[in-house]
């Protein structure tokens, strides 16, 4: 039985922690006394409680995130109400701020904050040596990058088949978003290039299918990116998913033309627009030529077969909902694969709560902490926009209904507002969008189409029809085909 457990609640099955595997790979002689078990946020905590105490640890390492702290709560409970004994450590960002800390810590006997790469081994070294520290909070130092051994060949075969696996070849990010925790350390630090790529070869050899890199600004270091996609092309024959967090305003077009040399559908750029209001850019320390940013992002989409995800963020200080409308239909225009809307989050250490007197900013105290009001966006305003975010992902994103969305956005210059009309006919007919079938969102939209648009039924049908077929669908559903046949 191992001595340590490392663990963490993913947000999905498909995710793979690439924290849990650093701690493990920089374990050093209590490599062997250590296991990592990961779990997902679908399971029950008593379910994982009696998974993790069946393996009788002594040290029991848990990653901590803003998504998976309130079953994380839970599961330290059941835990040391079974087993006092055992030693919980806690890590992760929700947890690394210690003016800001959630109630898990009260239940855990340490925590670790900042990068506990080698910082967790030596800390489990003197518990388990009986030498425990007087001090709760331990404040990580950052290690050298070139002095940690790297954890990808700790990903197993399966993982490599069935999950995302993250990489990063950089950490920190230069900037200073205020809604982002990145905005607290600006320390840009890069991996050994080379010993990277090696990495990243041995994955490629192994069978990667999915590789998302978690650098926060992949294209910051022109020369390191280009590097990085040229070695891409000469090694990949197969088909492989590349996921990229850009800059899209210093996106050149030496690096926007190598990612789109490679095969269709291997890279994907995420580009963090999040508003394209310039005075709350600045309010919010967010350094963007917001006009660069769009060429790019439309020489993307008109140009190359690269995939472009981008942000937008509502609920920032000093946007209302018609500067919010007005970024939407900006990038729309431009039409990327993806337009992400998300709603503001007062993440825990981030900066952005300094305006919270200004504005009237008013967040909910539970995770996710999202943003329920503000002078400019009332709770029924962001609440609109939350439901306007889970449609357009249903109907808008992934090119799902495009042509339908067209129709949707048909002889109108303001498609946020078209789209907003669609999501308020939705919920007054619907009243939910979880778990609605793709047959019957596809009817509600022809209804909504035929009847509220007043838009021929053989055109709505028509349209319906080619979106069918682009998402790989070889026959009609019931209702299209008196008129496709």
């Amino acid at each position: 039985m191992p001595d340590i457990i490392l663990t963490t609640l993913n947000a999905k099955y498909i995710h793979a922690s690439l924290g849990l595997r650093y701690l493990f790979a920089n374990m050093g002689k209590l490599q062997d006394r250590t296991k990592i078990i990961e779990f997902d946020i679908n399971q029950r905590s008593i379910d994982i409680a009696e998974v993790i105490l069946n393996q009788s640890p002594k040290i029991i390492g848990i990653g901590v995130y803003v998504w998976n702290v309130a079953l994380v709560t839970e599961l330290v409970e059941i835990i040391k109400a079974i087993n006092p004994n055992v030693c919980i450590i806690l890590g992760g960002p929700e947890v690394s701020y210690f003016d800001d800390l959630p109630n898990v810590v009260e239940k855990a006997d340490f925590v670790i904050a900042g990068e506990a790469d080698t910082e967790f081994a030596l800390l489990c070294e003197r518990i388990l040596l009986g030498q425990r520290p007087l001090t709760k909070l331990i404040k990580a130092e950052q290690p050298a990058l070139d002095s940690l051994n790297l954890p990808y060949k700790y990903y197993t075969d399966s993982d490599l088949e069935h999950r995302v696996i993250y990489v990063e070849s950089s950490r920190g990010c230069p900037f200073g978003c205020e809604f982002c925790l990145s905005a607290i350390d600006r320390n840009l630090r890069f991996f050994p290039l080379e010993k990277f790529l090696v990495e990243l070869k041995g994955l490629i050899n192994r069978g990667v299918r999915t590789i998302k890199f978690v650098d926060r600004t992949f294209n910051i270091q022109g020369s390191a990116a280009l590097k990085v996609l040229q070695f891409l092309k000469e090694n990949l024959d197969r088909p492989v998913f590349i996921h990229f967090e850009v800059i899209p305003d210093r996106l050149t077009i030496e690096q926007i033309e190598l990612a789109a040399s490679l095969p269709m559908a291997t890279i994907q750029f995420e580009a963090g627009i999040q508003t394209l209001n310039e005075e709350v850019c600045a309010r919010i320390g967010r350094n963007q030529n917001s006009e660069k940013a769009l060429d790019n992002l439309k020489y993307i989409v008109n140009k190359t077969n690269i995939l472009l995800h981008a942000d937008l963020i509502a609920g920032l200080p000093g946007e209302n909902l018609a500067s919010f409308a007005e970024s939407f239909n900006k990038l729309a225009e431009i039409w990327p694969h993806d337009i992400q809307v998300g709603i503001l989050k007062r993440l825990r250490g981030s900066l952005i709560k300094r305006h919270s007197v200004d504005f009237s900013m008013v967040f909910n105290p539970g995770p996710p902490y999202q943003i329920l009001k503000n002078n400019l966006m009332s709770f029924e305003d962001l609440q609109r926009i939350q439901r306007f975010a889970r449609l357009w992902d249903l109907v808008g994103n992934h090119s799902r209904f495009r042509n339908a969305t067209g129709l949707i956005f048909l002889n109108s210059t303001d498609k946020f507002g078209s789209f907003m009309d669609f999501t308020d006919w939705m919920h007054r007919k619907v009243g939910r969008f979880y778990g609605i079938a793709l047959h019957r969102l596809a009817g509600l939209i022809m209804e909504y189409l035929t009847k509220e648009k007043s838009i021929c039924s053989t055109v709505v049908a028509d349209a319906l029809w080619q979106d069918y077929k682009a998402i790989g669908h070889s026959s009609p559903p019931p209702f299209l085909k008196d008129f496709v046949g």
